[in-house]
């Protein structure tokens, strides 16, 4: 067996193993989760007006799944304000374990449709390693940032800081990292992430190579649903761990004070999708109307989360215990946009901005596109997940068919015509160059080139020497 065949196997029977001991989880979690789901509509949802008359879909009642983080805001909007009810549909919330059962349930048929991160829509259809080979769609986000990376309290004291205070300087951040790092026996350099091949695995990955650090030779990835992040810091099982808030939050001091927040995901690509709302494409072809009422109830909560009047209030929904169970100083912070990286220094860092998560609207620092908005897809930007999966080694090379296969996965026109009958205009390209100052390491993406783009990066997996998938 050659050493490329033996990397890639060893990490296939490490993915395959960490997959068993994440579905071991989940499913011990299943019962759990299943009684905490929300039950009955509230008065304000009973109280709204049916726009569409249930009669006329296809489909009306569904299960819909989300996830505990703060990204099932507009889930949780939606239904506490009647959204799903105003659009004729009759909506069952199923509280998920994990992105994995998340990403699942849809494929398997026990969710009509559900949040799933970023990434795991483009590699169903590419087959990346790690990925369920699956027909999975969507045609929105469901918001954009509100995540982040939390590194415990050891790295602190190895001098590791917030990425806000290396002022851009990725050389000393590389040296640092690498210090903590050698410090470590192997079996503890561990990050962890919420699911394999997806924007998270990516982010650790990119911002590690940034600083000259490669990932699968310094450090392991593991997977650990959201909720267990903190208790498994705890006692040790990872370094570091990116996820969504409010699991970055209650990690700093003042709450569990195991952890700090070494760099928001804005930070390292700013306007990245985060979530988006998955279905199979033959939900959408079998209930073309029913669909159409589901991304509509979805982008009015969306735009209901985004009004920073409306912010307090969704905090204190998602802390229900029927969402993420967290209390409101800890789900506050990512969705009022008043960020505290924490430390271990009796110093608050707080950063108050409107970019710490997105719903709908655009801080006026982000608005570079006429009409441009959170719940767009950019095809572009799945292009970009295709090329992080291609220098992981996770696909073999970036397919022939790239441009063919991210307007499969992300129905951009699907949702301009959605949005137009509720009155939004959008952007009327699919792609758009991502600035060089959107990243970390300050490197543009051309999708028009991303062949060039991934043979620009000096760190990358071993991989063949064509480029593209024939």
């Amino acid at each position: 067996m050659s050493d490329i065949d033996q990397n890639n196997w060893s990490r296939r029977s490490f993915i395959q193993g960490m997959g068993a001991t994440a579905t071991g989880m989940a499913l011990s979690a299943c019962a759990i989760n299943a009684n905490r789901a929300p039950q009955g509509l509230s008065q304000a949802a009973l109280a709204v007006e049916q726009l569409i008359d249930p009669s006329t879909l296809e489909k009306p009642n569904l299960t819909v799944g989300y996830v505990p983080v703060n990204d099932c805001a507009p889930f949780a909007v939606a239904w506490e304000k009647g959204f799903f009810r105003k659009y004729g549909l009759n909506v069952r919330l199923s509280r998920e374990a994990s992105w994995g059962t998340s990403r699942d349930g849809i494929i398997f048929g026990r969710l009509d449709a559900s949040p799933v991160v970023s990434g795991a829509v483009t590699n169903a259809r590419t087959g990346a390693e790690g990925a369920r080979h699956a027909p999975l769609c969507a045609a929105m986000t469901i918001h954009r940032h509100g995540n982040a990376m939390t590194m415990n309290q050891a790295m602190w004291q190895a001098g590791l800081r917030p990425w806000r205070e290396y002022n851009g300087n990725l050389e000393e951040f590389g040296r640092n990292f690498r210090r903590y790092f050698d410090n470590l026996p192997p079996e503890q350099r561990v990050w962890a992430v919420v699911l394999s091949s997806a924007i998270y695995e990516y982010f650790v990955r990119y911002i590690a190579a940034a600083a000259g650090v490669a990932p699968d030779e310094e450090f392991r990835i593991i997977i650990i649903p959201p909720p267990q992040m903190v208790a498994n810091m705890r006692i040790g099982a990872m370094s570091a761990y990116m996820v969504a808030e409010p699991w970055n939050t209650r990690a700093i001091g003042g709450n569990e004070g195991i952890g700090f927040t070494f760099a928001q995901g804005r930070e390292v690509w700013q306007g990245h999708p985060d979530r988006l709302l998955g279905v199979m494409e033959s939900f959408i072809q079998e209930n073309p109307k029913t669909y159409r009422s589901l991304v509509k109830a979805m982008i009015e909560a969306c735009q209901y989360c985004s009004q920073q009047e409306n912010r307090e209030e969704v905090a204190k929904i998602i802390s229900a215990k029927s969402f993420t169970g967290a209390k409101p100083k800890l789900t506050r912070p990512a969705i009022v946009g008043e960020y505290n990286y924490g430390g271990f220094d009796n110093q608050k860092r707080i950063v108050r901005s409107p970019e710490t998560t997105i719903f709908f609207d655009f801080p006026p620092s982000l608005t570079k596109v006429p009409h441009d908005h959170s719940t767009f897809l950019w095809q572009s930007q799945s292009i970009w997940l295709m090329t992080q999966s291609a220098r992981w080694g996770q696909i073999p090379q970036i397919p022939k068919n790239a441009e063919q296969l991210a307007r499969k996965a992300w129905k951009t026109d699907l949702y301009r015509e959605i949005a137009a009958e509720m009155g939004i205009k959008c952007p009327q390209e699919d792609y758009k160059i991502e600035p060089a100052e959107a990243f970390i390491d300050n490197k543009p993406f051309d999708p028009s080139d991303p062949v060039g783009y991934l043979n620009s990066f000096e760190i990358k997996a071993n991989r063949p020497k064509s480029l593209f998938l024939s």
